[in-house]
């Protein structure tokens, strides 16, 4: 009966994947940006839609959880199978920033499709993962009234600026988003119709950077020779960050990298390379070498600390004169990876920074909330269920990768929630551009994702 359900519920998302397509293309049309400065209005708007998305789902006590001043979060729930496993589904609908808008192809607002993709700001991340769950939850209802778990649906509405209030939430609603496991739709597949399970997520210690010589800026003919270029202090600065190589050069920082065991090392051994293809993915010039020393380029992704410089400003580019600028500016960021402190990696940034300082110049260094590192275990239930789930869906059994990128949402939760497994996957892939211009979907490998998470939801009743 169990295999009939299935069955039945792929059967419905064939037949109403283009309404489903359709749920995406309206909620992408909502700027639902929660930045500061953007209209906080259409974030409300946005979750305003999720909550009725939710609720043509079938889920019941759909509401919106807000956080004081912050952006809304909804919430929806079925809990009529007893004795089964409460899975949490988690996906976020507020999105970045549209960018350049001379650059997009297609207004970034008005979803567009070319080539069997679907352009638009917030496409894949995360308004898919949102339509993902809600499609497989209605599946479900829709042909056999039933689901093979209990399912909670939490979509977040400040993911993409920290996820500030989110531990407040946590701590308010404990009770709500109480779960056996959660599933959380925000990473992206290995390649194209190449499906993953993401099981490790580097986190990142971020800090800003201020170089000052002069009390204003001054004519570089009048004054340039004696003065000290607040410019090059910092240049000098960031470079001293690294070797030759690109590989990290801040004493005692690598010292508490967890090595990987040789079953890690053999999984990325197997995972398929070809510099053509990273080189096309990555958009990396032909002249550029590929840095950070001899190694596997998945493991200096995904399991080593990395540093790059976010941004650096001193006059613009637009009014640039013939100065001595006053001061200047960058960001640095690291990502860490376990078993890296956040706290350490934070103060031996800082204090390397200002030791490399050269020409008594005024340093000032103020740093970010840093975001933890995690990992999962590659074992028991749930990552057997999510194993079995994407390879049903997808048709190719799914690679096993890290994330290089931080999501503070997925060790806040678990550990909010008593340490429960959590399932990372996703809709993107290495082409998709997130955060970019001209984000997009891979229409086929979102119905693969929907598919899926209907077979999910299934595997785990049935492994449990």
């Amino acid at each position: 009966m169990e295999e009939h359900n299935v069955a039945a519920a792929l059967e419905h998302f064939a037949s109403y994947k283009d309404e489903y397509l359709s749920d995406l293309k309206n909620l992408v049309r909502i700027p639902s940006v929660s930045f500061p400065g953007f209209d906080a209005v259409s974030v409300r708007q946005s979750a305003e839609a999720v909550a009725k998305l939710l609720t043509r789902s079938g889920l019941k006590d759909v509401r919106t959880l807000e956080t004081g001043a912050g952006h809304p979060s909804v919430f929806g729930q079925r809990i009529e199978v007893p004795g089964r496993p409460t899975v949490l589904l988690y996906a976020h609908h507020d999105v970045q920033p549209p960018g350049r808008e001379e650059h997009w192809n297609s207004p970034p607002f008005e979803p567009t499709e070319r080539g069997g993709r679907m352009y638009g700001r917030g496409v894949t991340d995360d308004k898919a993962g949102v339509i993902m769950h809600a499609a497989a939850v209605r599946s479900y209802l829709a042909s056999v009234q039933t689901l093979p778990v209990n399912v909670k649906v939490l979509i977040e509405g400040e993911e993409e600026i920290g996820s500030a209030n989110l531990e407040s939430l946590l701590e308010n609603h404990r009770d709500l988003l109480t779960a056996d496991v959660v599933v959380i739709a925000d990473s992206e597949n290995f390649d194209s119709g190449y499906p993953s399970l993401t099981v490790s997520l580097r986190g990142i210690v971020t800090v800003n950077v201020e170089v000052r010589s002069l009390a204003s800026s001054v004519h570089s003919g009048t004054w340039g020779g004696p003065l000290p270029d607040p410019v090059l202090a910092l240049s000098r600065m960031l470079a001293a960050l690294v070797d030759d190589q690109g590989r990290i050069a801040i004493p005692g920082m690598l010292d508490d990298v967890r090595p990987l065991s040789a079953a890690e090392k053999a999984g990325l051994d197997n995972l398929p390379f070809q510099e053509s293809t990273y080189r096309k993915q990555t958009k990396l010039l032909d002249n550029a070498h590929i840095v950070g020393g001899s190694g596997s380029v998945y493991e200096k992704m995904w399991y080593a600390p990395s540093l790059s410089i976010n941004a650096i400003e001193a006059s613009s580019r637009k009014q640039a004169a013939n100065i001595i600028n006053d001061s200047a500016w960058a960001r640095v960021g690291v990502r860490i990876v376990p078993d890296m402190d956040s706290q350490k990696t934070q103060e031996l940034l800082i204090d390397h920074l200002k030791k490399n300082a050269p020409w008594g110049v005024t340093v000032t260094i103020t740093p970010e909330s840093p975001a933890p590192w995690w990992r999962m275990a590659t074992q028991g239930f749930a990552f057997e269920a999510a194993v079995a789930a994407l390879e049903k869906g997808y048709g190719k059994k799914p690679a096993i990768i890290g994330g290089g990128g931080s999501i503070p949402f997925v060790r806040t939760v678990t550990e909010a929630l008593g340490g429960v497994p959590a399932l990372l996957v996703g809709v993107g892939d290495p082409y998709t551009a997130a955060h970019s211009e001209n984000e997009n979907l891979l229409i086929s490998d979102w119905e693969n994702a929907c598919r899926s998470i209907i077979h999910l939801l299934h595997e785990l009743a049935s492994r449990k």
